[in-house]
């Protein structure tokens, strides 16, 4: 009986939502403007998510009780219904209707799987993160590589200039060599390989930036991170890639389904590349360390290609710089490139940064575009730690309406 519980939840969950809603938010209300001339000719946006024909007012009560008749199935029949059962049939067709490829054979062949992290080693820590197709091993190579230039203080041109080196050598080699686990010509564990990421390292010249940009793309996140008494802990993140996947909204199962393979390429070679069977690149990577002094910490955000970078900014200044969590997380962050909402490729930087700071990097030769104070440009981040002696922090972005809490 304890395993229905949850499924047993679910079913009343879904019931109280169809019968009541749900109040719209200030950022759903304008997320929704932001987004209305791109999508309201997609087939089911413009029933769902508008009322009579208008973007709802904040505060208005907003019911989707085809979503909600979903979920009450999943309670009652099961998750694996939603991939081999009258759900799955549903979806398929509604699918069908839009005009997707997707058969109820594709989503039978679906499988949970227990991959292996990845790992590396740097002073006083191991860290792990997600293998491919995800970028985690670009998270991983960026702290490592950063580990070697023996930085000694946070904040200054040597903290920022070297990370984001750090990030363009790590983008490199992921552009190049990640996607789809099955056709990567170069395993991730290799590009972890200490002697790689030595020379690695010996490239970054600290005192110059490497001409950039490298191409990237957009994407809409969440991370959530957890860890219980005994130790056990989860670093979590899912996503719909755009800020409302592909647009389309099943018209009988009620949900908006997701265009994670738009990271496919159409043309070319190598392990982004369209073909069956394979799993498209993405951008998610939930990170996790493990101190030298019994301390875990679990750790993320959103942002697509700001992933990594809020991660190097985020793990050094605590993990390294021995900063606060809190404060790890509230200080002036930086994003090299594209990430989602934005289509400049520059290093963007908060505008609380010291002066005398970015006049260095732009003397560097770094193209400095300066943001406004704790944008969501530069990710929604957040961390716990459980330390050996059993006390828990965490901490949550400004930036965001995240929470930390211990219950």
């Amino acid at each position: 009986m304890g395993g229905r519980l949850p499924l047993l939840r679910l079913v009343e969950d879904a019931e109280w939502s169809a019968r009541n809603g749900f109040a719209v938010t200030a950022s759903q209300r304008e997320l929704t403007i932001a987004k209305l001339a791109e999508l309201q000719s997609v087939p089911g946006f413009t029933e769902t998510f508008l009322i009579s024909g208008r973007v709802p007012e904040e505060g208005e009560i907003m019911k989707l009780p085809a979503l909600a008749a979903t979920l009450k199935l999943i309670g009652e029949a099961g998750t694996e219904d939603f991939y081999r059962g009258a759900l799955a049939r549903e979806i398929a067709a509604d699918l069908a209707s839009l005009g997707s490829p997707v058969a109820p054979e594709d989503l039978a062949a679906h499988n949970a799987q227990r991959r292996t992290a990845l790992t590396t080693r740097i002073r006083g820590a191991q860290l792990f993160n997600f293998p491919p197709p995800t970028q985690g091993v670009a998270s991983l190579m960026i702290l490592a590589l950063f580990d070697r230039l023996n930085v000694r203080q946070a904040e200054g041109f040597e903290h920022i200039h070297g990370l984001v080196e750090a990030t363009k050598q790590a983008f490199i080699l992921r552009d190049r060599y990640v996607g789809d686990p099955g056709s990567m010509v170069e395993t991730a564990e290799s590009l972890l390989d200490p002697a790689v990421l030595d020379r690695m390292a010996a490239r970054i010249d600290m005192s110059k930036a490497l001409p950039w940009p490298q191409p990237a793309g957009g994407g809409d996140t969440v991370w959530l991170g957890a860890i219980d008494a005994n130790g056990i802990a989860a670093s979590f993140i899912q996503s719909i890639f755009f800020e409302f996947g592909s647009g389309c909204v099943l018209p009988n199962a009620g949900f908006v389904w997701q265009n994670r393979g738009a990271s496919f390429s159409l043309k070319g070679d190598g392990p982004r590349l369209l073909a069956p069977g394979r799993k498209p690149f993405h951008t998610l990577n939930p990170a996790m360390a493990r101190f030298d002094d019994g301390r875990i910490m679990v750790y993320g955000t959103m942002g697509g290609e700001g992933q990594p970078q809020t991660q190097s900014a985020l793990f050094s200044r605590y993990g390294m710089f021995g900063q606060g969590l809190q404060a790890a997380i509230t200080a002036p962050r930086w994003l090299l490139g594209k990430t989602w909402g934005e289509n400049s490729v520059t290093l963007k930087l908060e505008n609380r940064f010291d002066p005398q700071l970015v006049m260095r990097l732009r003397e560097a030769g770094h193209d400095v575009e300066m943001l406004d104070a704790f944008t969501s440009t530069m990710g929604h981040a957040g961390a716990i730690i459980m330390h050996r002696n059993g006390m828990f922090e965490g901490a949550t972005d400004p930036r965001s309406d995240g929470a930390a809490m211990g219950f």
